[in-house]
């Protein structure tokens, strides 16, 4: 059985809740990355933010990335993690139930790595990487039952 830290990104970069959104958007551009894992003092994660967040909860709606803190942002939706030594299947489970894209692995609750649709793509199966992004992609989609436009 594969499990999470066999999948994970290792060594995954977090910004800190008190950081800025313009201080995470320089610090994806550097990483190359879309998202980032918010963590407290203590490297627990608490929250993620990504690109499109920075975009739509803050310039979107008129507010400054040089004052918005990562803190603000990870108020709300509980943030979703899985322990290293889970099985991967667990981790899919997951990760489809909540629609999620990117999840943090913990080891006794300390940030380790994240599971990106990227990392499952190059471990698994091409069969079982379809049928998570359909899972993860299925509610975004309009229904064969609704109206065409005319």
């Amino acid at each position: 059985m594969t499990n999470a830290q066999e999948i994970m990104h290792p060594s995954a970069a977090c910004i800190g809740v008190r950081d800025t959104m313009d201080t995470a958007a320089q610090r994806m551009r550097q990483l190359d990355v879309g998202a980032l894992p918010i963590c407290d003092g203590e490297h627990h994660p608490v929250g993620i933010v990504t690109d499109r967040d920075i975009i739509i909860k803050v310039i979107g709606i008129g507010a400054n990335p040089k004052t918005t803190t990562a803190g603000e942002l990870a108020q709300g939706d509980a943030l979703h993690t899985v322990d290293v030594g889970a099985d991967i299947d667990d981790a899919l489970a997951l990760m489809e139930q909540h629609q999620i894209r990117r999840l943090p692995v913990t080891e006794r609750g300390r940030l380790v790595g994240i599971i990106t649709e990227a990392d499952l793509a190059r471990h698994l199966p091409e069969q079982m990487v379809g049928e998570f992004v359909e899972a993860v992609c299925a509610q975004n989609l309009p229904t064969a039952s609704a109206e065409a436009p005319r």
